[in-house]
């Protein structure tokens, strides 16, 4: 590892070198891109260097232990164990920093999440995953923004779509798509028997106008009267808007602001990121027989996880991660969750 990360820093300071060549300095659109490339290594040159002057520590403190001063032997004894976990806990922070990271990492997400089969209580269940996600987010620093919602019978929500603005959005919540099972005893069961139902997640970045070009006579938009969660502007005016992207079928709709103008906007802003996605998606099952990612497969059916409630356990299915502690995770503990994927991403992106 130590050998890695040498050979990381040593390119990082190639690169700063580079910045600083009268050529590129006086190239705006060289320096900004190459500057961009710098600033996003930042964070990992600054974990890289410490991890080595924490291995340097180390074996200075075992040579110590060998030696013939037994007073500061029996320091070195006392060093020696934490440095020790230190050092591994680094370790796996620079597998996840070091990978190569992929081209939309450091956008905004767009996050859907659907009610799935098993009725009312897959509504009730897309909610639980609503405002799991939300805690996630908000606690980490993420801006979470409703822009379409379909509000279930008896609660919860047919279909929620949220838009997740800050740094690495998309590159934070990218594992999160998939089927999410839930196993539980509803509310309205009355003989205690637990039921299984689902729900689905989709993350897609934010897509910008030159990744998706998308043509006025490709589009069929409708107007309606917002319904649902929206205060005192809901069922009011014309102001929902949905789109039709005739080529592909993709239908996206917005009616969470209060004029018709934003709404579209917001919509495009939808298409634009669905159509991206499903380019994502198609390439990934493209390179998927020469590499399968064991947390990043594009398939949207796959069962990624299983929230298991009798017995307080959520599962992982694509890393074999089993936690017991899912009364946390549903109010937003997905930490060790999320690095757990980001670290299996890591480790194989780090083989190939």
């Amino acid at each position: 590892m130590q050998e890695k990360v040498q050979t990381f820093l040593e390119r990082y300071e190639e690169l700063e070198q580079e910045l600083a060549r009268p050529e590129i300095a006086s190239d705006p659109e060289k320096f900004s891109k190459l500057h961009k490339s710098f600033k996003a290594l930042e964070k990992t040159y600054s974990a890289g260097t410490e991890y080595l002057r924490l291995c340097s520590d180390l074996k200075e403190w075992k040579e110590v232990l060998v030696g013939n001063d037994a007073e500061l032997a029996q320091a070195a004894k006392t060093e020696i164990g934490p440095l020790e976990k230190q050092i591994e806990s680094m370790e796996t922070e620079l597998q996840i920093l070091m990978a190569p990271p992929d081209p939309f990492d450091n956008r905004n997400a767009v996050l859907e999440i659907r009610a799935g089969t098993g009725g009312d209580e897959s509504s009730l269940f897309a909610g639980d995953l609503f405002k799991m996600y939300r805690a996630y987010l908000e606690n980490r620093g993420f801006k979470v923004e409703v822009t379409d919602i379909s509000e279930g019978t008896v609660g919860g929500f047919k279909e929620i779509c949220l838009f997740v603005r800050g740094a690495d959005a998309y590159g934070v919540l990218k594992f999160e798509s998939g089927a999410h099972r839930v196993q539980r005893v509803p509310e309205t069961e009355s003989q205690g028997r637990v039921h299984t139902s689902a729900a689905t997640v989709a993350v897609m970045p934010e897509a910008e106008e030159v990744d998706v070009e998308i043509r006025t006579e490709d589009l069929k938009v409708d107007v309606y009267r917002a319904s649902g969660a929206g205060g005192q502007y809901v069922n009011k005016t014309d102001s929902a808007v949905r789109i039709t992207h005739i080529p592909s079928g993709v239908v996206v709709a917005c009616q969470t602001e209060r004029s018709q103008i934003q709404n579209r906007s917001k919509a495009l802003d939808l298409l634009r990121s669905r159509l991206l996605d499903h380019a994502i998606m198609e390439k990934q099952k493209k390179e998927s027989a020469e590499r399968r990612s064991l947390v990043g497969t594009g398939d949207r059916s796959d069962k990624i996880r299983t929230y298991n409630f009798p017995q307080n356990r959520v599962t992982d299915h694509r890393i074999n991660l089993t936690l017991y502690n899912l009364d946390k995770i549903v109010e937003g503990d997905l930490k060790e969750i999320i690095d757990a994927l980001h670290l299996a991403d890591a480790q194989s992106k780090l083989r190939d």
